[in-house]
């Protein structure tokens, strides 16, 4: 299988205990890879494909995913709101919580997807991982044996998307969503 990842925009936000267990699970990967390397540098999650294919050199940097760890506070149930009324002197109840580290794929195709070797395999170790995402999502443009696709994925389900092609993008947009430099008056 072949295919490339042309647009590619992630939100998603996972406990990092979820995405730990879900590479010790033995999940599915794509035949092109033979296992996913997980490795944590202080607040930054990497998952490195390890390529099945030996003709690929050991110089070669393969496709990775990287994630920023974040602590949150996760409570057992809604927190009270702030600034709420208050009768008497009641002793007020401390609702449990706990803090959990979350692992953050925020970004765009170079931030999240880095790497070109195996990147359209990572993208499907990717997909999988979106799906099982209770927060966040993830969109996509991508290409399969010459047919382009679109991917959408909001709270860990699947959501129609489409690509729409235009002749010139800039009669949709305001001045094409950029700067004109030349005729700007705060540079003289």
């Amino acid at each position: 299988m072949s295919g490339r990842v042309y647009r590619l925009h992630s939100t998603l936000e996972l406990p990092l205990e979820e995405v730990e267990e879900y590479f010790d699970s033995s999940p599915d990967l794509p035949p092109e890879i033979e296992n996913v390397e997980v490795t944590r540098r202080n607040n930054t999650l990497i998952l490195k494909a390890v390529a099945a294919d030996d003709n690929l050199s050991k110089y070669t940097p393969t496709a990775q995913l990287k994630a920023s760890v974040t602590e949150n506070r996760v409570y057992e149930e809604e927190p009270p709101r702030a600034g709420g009324p208050r009768w008497g002197d009641e002793e007020e109840e401390e609702i449990p919580s706990e803090l959990v580290e979350f692992a953050c794929f925020k970004g765009d195709r170079e931030t999240v997807l880095q790497n070109t070797a195996l990147q359209y395999p990572m993208f499907l170790v990717l997909r999988e991982i979106a799906l099982i995402a209770e927060k966040g999502t993830l969109t996509a443009i991508t290409e399969t044996d010459g047919e382009l696709d679109a991917t959408r994925i909001v709270e860990g389900e699947k959501r129609p998307a489409s690509i729409e092609v235009v002749e010139n993008p800039s009669q949709n947009s305001q001045n094409g969503g950029g700067v004109n430099w030349r005729d700007n008056k705060f540079i003289s």
